[in-house]
């Protein structure tokens, strides 16, 4: 009513520390969400960024989906204001919770938003891990051809294909190719992945899961039909 929407945010935030403590989930969400529309008027999308982020965290466990939602009404905030480099947490933290929800597609999908983000900032470690990352969810699903193709994607990116982990997706997926599981099982070892984030390492410790055998079989099917394609 006295036109302070900083201090009426501030409060909100309170509100919704309360409503998590009293186990009101549905409440948590409008108060962080009100939050952050009030510090959206004042002008300031990191702090509107942050009440979406405390939101998302508070509900992780209670209403995974809600938090989600609000992980990527976070990073729309920042992305909106061109500092899609102060997202790259929430990013991750999205894409560990969609992993945790065995949601590996939307994972991978949200590795590639984070790929294309860091681009914008130039950030060229962050968006080369974050596309090995969505290459190692691919394989992890048995998707063998959705991570080709996301390799081959991802490697028109000139700062991709010129690094470690470019590298190690070559030989992880010819590793694929040539049905060895010991160099799979030896490459998910390697130093190279230990700067992933944790979920990821997890899932790339348990490669291969899929029948090697059927992948080679399939790719020497494609190498034997083109041979005969004669168009």
């Amino acid at each position: 009513m006295i036109s302070s929407p900083w201090d009426a945010a501030k409060h909100m935030e309170s509100a919704a520390a309360l409503a998590k403590e009293l186990g009101r989930w549905n409440e948590v969400s409008d108060f962080y969400h009100r939050a952050s529309e009030l510090y959206r008027e004042c002008g300031r999308p990191q702090p509107a960024s942050d009440a979406l982020a405390k939101g998302a965290s508070a509900l992780e466990e209670k209403s995974p989906e809600e938090a989600i939602k609000m992980y990527d009404e976070a990073c729309s905030v920042l992305e909106e204001d061109g500092k899609e480099q102060m997202a790259f947490d929430l990013y991750r933290a999205a894409a560990a919770l969609y992993i945790k929800m065995e949601k590996y597609s939307d994972a991978a999908a949200l590795f590639l938003r984070l790929g294309s983000a860091a681009d914008k900032c130039n950030a060229i470690n962050s968006q080369c891990k974050a596309y090995l990352s969505a290459i190692i969810i691919y394989l992890y699903t048995h998707d063998f051809q959705q991570a080709q193709k996301c390799y081959n994607d991802c490697s028109e990116v000139q700062a991709f294909l010129n690094s470690d982990q470019n590298r190690c997706a070559t030989k992880l997926l010819s590793a694929y190719e040539e049905g060895d599981a010991e160099e799979i099982k030896r490459m998910a070892q390697s130093s190279a992945f230990n700067h992933l984030d944790h979920v990821v390492i997890r899932l790339a410790r348990k490669l291969p899961t899929d029948d090697l055998q059927a992948i080679k079989k399939a790719d020497d099917g494609e190498e034997s039909l083109d041979e005969d394609d004669l168009t």
